[in-house]
């Protein structure tokens, strides 16, 4: 029962991934391929690199995740330096021709305005560039271009994933909610509660505006997000119920991938309905088409 994974990206929510990830493990399903786009990209790079869900889950329990980001020294909010050694604690310079599966992430490029997929290289550059969410975290310089998050285009990367697997259903993991789903999320400034000065700079305007804005990015993201979605067709969506989890928002990591094993085991059918006889030839039929379409 083999499969690809597209996963999606929404910062705290992310951990999402490693529940899924865990329960297609223990129903047997064999991850071939992986796609992912900002947080995706982050927590597909470590399970393609040889961690386990378990491991990955019991490494991020212990981090200070107050510590993960600091002051921004550029065109940012924020920094990334507790992102990076993490990555280099886990990763090294582990580069993509040294993963266990293939593996692909999505930015986009400020300078063309185009989306960038990377599989070569060092894994520690493209993932600061998968995650570099425009404005809030700095954009990483790769060869020529300026990479930003690849969730500005394209926050779940189906079509990444089918290129990595074009015989194998994808399954994407969604961490957005649909349209129709109010927004019950607010998204508060890192490092605002620490002292009485930044607690009082919290009350201020610049708090509010920055939950608006973050707020109108997030309504544009699940829109562009699901109109991917009905023209890429997915075989299979799992959706955790994390609607509720802030893009920094500092979280319980067990119980935010319980979340998305529950989201993964209420799925089960569908995914072995993907991988069945039937899957198989509702891909060849629809791989036809594609074909016959395109000429």
């Amino acid at each position: 029962m083999e499969l690809s994974l597209a996963l999606g990206g929404g910062g705290a929510k992310g951990n999402a991934h490693f529940g899924v990830i865990r329960c297609l493990e223990k129903e047997g399903f064999k991850i071939k391929a992986i796609a992912g786009t900002s947080a995706g990209g982050l927590f597909g790079a470590l399970y393609a690199a040889g961690y386990s869900p378990d491991e990955i889950i019991d490494r991020f329990k212990k981090i200070d995740q107050s510590k993960l980001y600091g002051l921004g020294k550029g065109p940012s909010l924020l920094g990334t330096a507790g992102v990076e050694q993490l990555l280099r604690d886990m990763l090294g310079n582990r580069r993509f021709e040294d993963l266990r599966i293939p593996f692909a992430v999505s930015a986009v490029d400020l300078k063309s305005c185009r989306e960038v997929v990377l599989r070569q290289g060092r894994l520690i550059d493209a993932l600061l560039a998968t995650i570099a969410f425009p404005g809030i975290f700095p954009p990483r310089e790769w060869q020529n271009y300026m990479l930003v998050d690849g969730g500005v285009l394209d926050n779940v990367p189906v079509r990444i994933a089918r290129q990595l697997a074009p015989n194998l259903p994808v399954v994407a993991v969604v961490l957005s909610q649909p349209l129709e789903t109010e927004l019950h999320t607010s998204f508060p400034i890192p490092g605002l509660d620490n002292t009485p000065i930044l607690r009082e700079i919290a009350r201020l305007r610049v708090a509010q505006a920055f939950n608006i804005f973050m707020t109108s990015i997030e309504i544009g993201s699940r829109a562009l997000t699901e109109l991917r979605l009905q023209y890429e067709q997915p075989e299979v969506i799992i959706r955790p119920n994390v609607g509720h989890i802030g893009l920094l928002d500092r979280v319980d990591v067990a119980e935010v991938a319980m979340l998305g094993e529950e989201a993964a085991h209420n799925a089960l059918p569908e995914l072995r309905q993907a991988v069945s006889g039937q899957g198989r030839f509702k891909r060849w039929m629809r791989q036809t088409f594609d074909i016959w379409h395109a000429t």
